[in-house]
């Protein structure tokens, strides 16, 4: 992978980047929602293209709202600048709507209560599951060529709902991202993303195990059952299940926009995410050119299904935005 320095060197490519990473997370979280839907299968059989009624859910949605809490912190967030970000764009407007994941409501009550990070972080319901993680390419984004910190933003920002490996995950993902920013390889997007899972963690044992089963069957059409059945947990999915299948997606498919889209908007049970934070990595290593205009133009603008606010953000001018404020920190140094 390149320097933060090599990567700030070349601004049209950083931009570029920057788009690529929050607009492949809009359709990969959009055609991942389809493709799990049974009456979508039942019609189309699999997700190949971009859909009408493909629409983003919370994941685009909350990534909008970390890069908001991001741009509004001038890049130093905190704990307590995230949790006054979620108050002034989703509290004061009414709350989260459907489709949010449990510990997003939970965190947000319990600020609407006055309890602050970490605790209101701790003190949740299913805080290790993936709602951090696919909020957390802003993160990467900001510190291209800086895994360290990008995960220590993701730290900061995750802690407001999650815990444990919840926070892992969003640290792992931010890392990943901030890697492929820089043009890092898919392994070492991969070993990124590893180094942010302590040993002993759940989701380093999951890891662990998605990437044996990589190495035992290195093509996907193999592996692609074990990814299902070995890191199926009963009830509901969470980080130690979806963020080591995202990983084994990305490593399988070698980072391929199109095929990483294909297996993971395909791949069921926690598609969104899966896939939008596959598509993420790709955009983000490969830039706004990985996938298709027409695709792009079709999810720019997220629906608002869950935060009403994120209507009036357009992702290519976000992702934009963002590489900004990281060439202003540059010129402020």
């Amino acid at each position: 992978m390149k320097t933060r320095d090599e990567t700030l060197a070349d601004r049209a490519r950083y931009e570029s980047k920057a788009a690529g990473a929050l607009i492949g997370l809009a359709i990969g979280d959009a055609m991942g929602d389809v493709g799990r839907s049974q009456e979508h299968r039942a019609r189309y059989g699999i997700v190949t293209n971009m859909y009408p009624e493909a629409k983003s859910t919370d994941d685009t949605e909350f990534g909008v709202l970390t890069a908001r809490a991001l741009l509004d912190s001038g890049g130093e967030l905190t704990p307590e600048s995230t949790a006054a970000a979620w108050r002034k764009y989703v509290l004061d407007r009414g709350g989260a709507k459907k489709r949010a994941g449990r510990p997003l409501y939970g965190a947000l009550a319990n600020l609407a209560r006055g309890i602050e990070p970490p605790l209101s972080g701790k003190h949740n319901v299913m805080n290790i599951d993936d709602g951090a993680a696919m909020r957390a390419s802003p993160h990467g984004i900001y510190r291209a060529g800086d895994p360290d910190g990008a995960a220590a933003l993701a730290a900061a920002d995750a802690c407001v709902s999650h815990d444990a490996d919840g926070i892992y995950a969003a640290q792992a993902i931010a890392a990943s991202v901030a890697v492929a920013m820089a043009d890092g390889s898919p392994d070492e997007i991969v070993a990124a993303g590893l180094r942010f899972m302590p040993a002993g963690s759940w989701l380093r044992a999951a890891m662990d195990r998605a990437m044996a089963i990589c190495d035992a069957k290195p093509d996907i059409e193999v592996a692609y059952e074990d990814l299902h059945t070995i890191l199926w947990n009963p009830e509901h999915a969470s980080s130690p299940e979806a963020i080591p299948q995202v990983y084994a997606i990305f490593r399988l498919t070698k980072g391929d926009p199109r095929r990483g889209l294909l297996w993971s908007a395909n791949f069921g049970r926690d598609a969104d995410t899966i896939c939008g934070l596959v598509c993420s990595l790709a955009g983000a290593s490969h830039g706004l050119g990985a996938f298709p205009e027409a695709w792009a133009a079709a999810v720019r603008r997220p629906s608002g299904v869950c935060l009403e606010f994120t209507a009036d953000h357009d992702m290519i001018e976000l992702g934009r935005s963002l590489a900004d404020l990281s060439y202003g920190k540059r010129q402020d140094a």
